[in-house]
This record gives C-alpha cells, structure tokens and sequence, in this order.
C-alpha cells in the first residue's frame, strides 16, 4: 500500500485512538473548495483529461518546480504547452524522479490519488513508469473518469475557481444552463486592473471600462466599474474576492489625492512607491465594496512572484518561481482596520507566507477585530507541519472560531481530496493531543472537528 491508514495520526496509543475516532467523523463530510484555481471549462465540456502528464504534471508548479531545482528543464516538461508532443516522455522523467519528493506534502497527495483513484500499490519510479501511464491512461477514458463524474466522487459540495475582472465568466454561465448542480463558483480577483506591475495594466483598465461602459480613465469611473464587475460575478453566485498583493499594506487617502495617484499610476508616471501606495489604497477601496455587497474579502501577501525573470520571460507568470517574504501586518493593516475594524458584517480573511507572524501579528488581530479571520496555511505552508505549527501557534489567541477552516487553493483537481484529507488528519491529531491532555472535552473535540473540516469554511465564506 502507498498511504497507512494511520498516516498522520500521533504516535502514542491513546492519543491515535481518539484522533482515529474524530477523524471516522468528519472523513465522509463533503468538501467545501472555496478558493482555488481550478477551470470550469472542464465541467463544460466534461471530456476526458488527455493523459497522466497533462493532468498531474502540466498544471501543479509543486512537481516542476520540485524538478526545475535539481536540473530537469520546463522545456522538457512541456511546461505551457497546450498540447503535449510527447506525454509519455514527460510522465518518463517525472517518475524517474519521484524520489525527490520524499517526506514532502506533494508525495503524500500524489500517492493518495494513485492509490484510492486508481488502484495502484507500487510505488511510482522510472521500473514502474509505464504501469502508471497505462494504467491511468485506461481509466481516464472511463465514464467515472470524467470531471463532472469525479466532481460527485469526490464528494464536493462548492468548488470555487479563481477568475479576472475581465473575464466573461461564459463557462459558468454555461455551467448553470446545462442544469446540472454542482455549486461552482467564481472568485474576484482583481490584480490584472489593481496592480500596476501587473502585464498590460493600463490596457486592462480600459477594456474594464469597455465591458461596464464606465470611464475608467477617470477615479469615479474606474471605481464604478469595479463595482459592475463585481455585480457580474455576484449574479453567478460568486461569494468571496481575492488578492494577490505583494504586501499587506494599505491606505486610507482623501479622494482627491486618490483621484491624483491613480492619474499618475495610469499614465505611468508613478514610482515604486507610488505603485505600492496605489495597491495599498484599492485594498481599502475593496473592503468598502465589499462592505457593501457582501463579498468575503481575502488578501494573499508576501510573495515575491516570478522571482526567475528568465523563467518569467520564456513561461510568464504563475509557473513557480515565487518565494516567500517577511511580511508586516499589525502597521501594515492599520490604515484599514481604522475604517472597517469594528464592522461585524465585513469579512476579510488573512493569509500569510511568514510563519513569524502567527503569533506575534496575525493571531492578536483576529483575535480582537470583529472584521478579521484567519486563513489556513497557505503554499508554502499547506502540509502537516505546517497546518499543525498554525494550530499550535494562533489558537492559544484567536481560538478556533477566527479561523475559517481548509481551502487546497490548487491547480491540480485530483490533489483536492487528498489535501482536505491531510488537513482533517492534522486538525483531529492536533484535537486528540488536546483531549489526551485533559485540556479539552471529548464531547467538544468532535464538535470542533465537525465546524474546523465543515461549519466554520461555510459561515466565513458565506455558503
């Protein structure tokens, strides 16, 4: 077997009993998926994936990434490629190196969905690489292979993909008029016409302009425009916006000076600075819409993105050369926390890449602002270690109910189920220890397992 049905469960006898019996719980609670980036185009035409390349290695930067550092090329993964000339190839070299992923998070998902998808119980390397490829390539031409068939198998309850302002949204729009019901829905995310590092930012605000029949060349018309975009995606059942910022700071300035700094961010006469104080200032405009609509805010700081310009020029952006920072939050946020702190219908869900600040920053705030959640380990972070050390480490200040459950935010649809199976493991190992240590009711432990896998990414993301 490849997984142990013990994985991940405390070591100690008594303890690992009673995680086993929170866990036999919340394991058949259906997945709640509220931020990721996976494509409804794939429910729309409901075809089968092409090959075992293109749908574990092509779309997860975890593997080529992993690859790229010990020398493999994205040329030879046919990274970006729409069509792969050769997929048994590519899959060739991914297994010759699955040793590389030894003890991580990725080998963990990846020998879960080999195993209970497909029935497969030797490990993957280049003896076995074939097997694989056949294996898996047979069965994706199966009915129960077909992503609307494993949308149901996989017991999802919402799946939420991640779209641009500027995107006609035409594949959820399609989604809804087949009938069928599966809760999929669009996340706003606003960084093509917010950041103005972002590629063709100027351009995007007019087409922004175009599509709501607003003049985004003025700060009054760029703003309204915002708000009928967001108007669109709330008409498709879109809950929560998203952004992708490289800091978390923000700002609060008087409208003219705001009306002044997007003038000269647009005609791109603004410095860096003036850049990052522009980014600051629409994080505070977003909390005001969405203290208008409705729409759960969640900010994403602290990556340097396409941190390889080499790798950036030849694949663009989002292939996995992003690298964590140090990220300040307690200054940072102020300016907006001033404003909308104290607002109890405001939702704005925080993300970190700098573990420093579980304690020290994040968890104080949303363990005082009725506004602030705090988000699950994210990227860097999403994996055993990481989800306990933030248990460990915010729950002593914010507790459990400032905290908004899973979400995978991935790319690769068939790590969905093992990535909320590993946080369901964590949270009722983390639960036991509390239990076994007389510092928690037993009774209560299953009611927190329920709300930390089902109730609380629900109530956060207003599902």
């Amino acid at each position: 077997m490849l997984i142990h049905e013990d994985r991940l469960f405390p070591a100690e006898p008594a303890t690992r009993t009673i995680a086993r019996a929170l866990y036999a719980q919340v394991q058949g609670l259906p997945i709640v998926s509220p931020h990721g980036h996976t494509q409804a185009a794939w429910f729309v035409l409901n075809e089968p994936f092409p090959n075992p390349a293109k749908l574990f290695v092509q779309p997860d930067h975890y593997i080529y990434r992993m690859l790229l550092s010990q020398g493999v090329s994205l040329e030879d993964l046919e990274i970006g490629r729409p069509e792969l000339k050769d997929p048994r190839r590519v899959w060739h070299i991914f297994a010759s190196h699955y040793y590389l992923f030894r003890g991580t998070p990725t080998r963990m998902w990846l020998d879960f969905a080999f195993e209970k998808l497909f029935g497969l119980e030797a490990r993957l390397s280049a003896q076995t690489a074939d097997l694989y490829f056949d294996t898996i390539s047979e069965k994706l031409r199966t009915p129960e292979f077909l992503p609307r068939a494993l949308y149901e198998r996989f017991n999802l309850e919402v799946l939420a993909t991640t779209d641009s302002p500027l995107d006609s949204l035409a594949d959820h729009k399609a989604i809804r008029q087949s009938g069928w019901k599966a809760r999929i829905l669009p996340n706003f995310r606003p960084d093509p016409v917010v950041d103005p590092d972002f590629r063709g930012f100027a351009q995007n605000i007019l087409l922004l302009g175009e599509q709501t029949a607003e003049d985004t060349a003025t700060w009054a018309g760029y703003l309204n425009g915002l708000r009928k975009a967001r108007a669109r995606f709330r008409e498709l059942g879109c809950t929560a916006t998203d952004h992708g910022h490289p800091t978390a700071q923000t700002a609060d300035l008087p409208a003219a000076e705001a009306a002044g700094l997007f003038h000269r961010v647009l005609t791109g006469s603004a410095d860096l600075a003036g850049q990052e104080l522009f980014r600051a200032q629409m994080l505070t405009e977003m909390a005001q819409m969405s203290l208008e609509d409705g729409l759960v805010m969640q900010i994403h700081p602290g990556s340097v993105r396409n941190h390889n310009p080499k790798i950036y020029e030849l694949y663009g952006r989002d292939v996995g050369a992003d690298i964590p920072r140090a990220t300040n939050y307690v200054d940072a946020l102020h300016p907006l926390l001033n404003r909308f702190g104290n607002e109890t219908s405001l939702t704005i869900i925080l993300f970190t890449l700098d573990e420093s600040t579980y304690s020290r920053e994040l968890a104080p705030l949303a363990g005082h602002y009725p506004c602030l959640r705090l988000g699950p380990p994210w990227w860097f972070h999403d994996s055993p270690e990481g989800m306990m050390r933030f248990r460990e480490q915010a729950t002593e200040t914010a507790g459990f109910y400032n905290t908004v459950g899973f979400n995978d935010d991935t790319r690769a649809f068939l790590s969905i189920p093992a990535r909320h199976d590993v946080a369901r493991r964590i949270d009722c190992a983390f639960l036991a220890r509390l239990v076994a240590e007389h510092r928690l009711g037993e009774d209560e432990a299953f009611e927190v397992a329920h709300e930390l896998t089902y109730g609380l990414v629900k109530q956060a993301y207003r599902l």
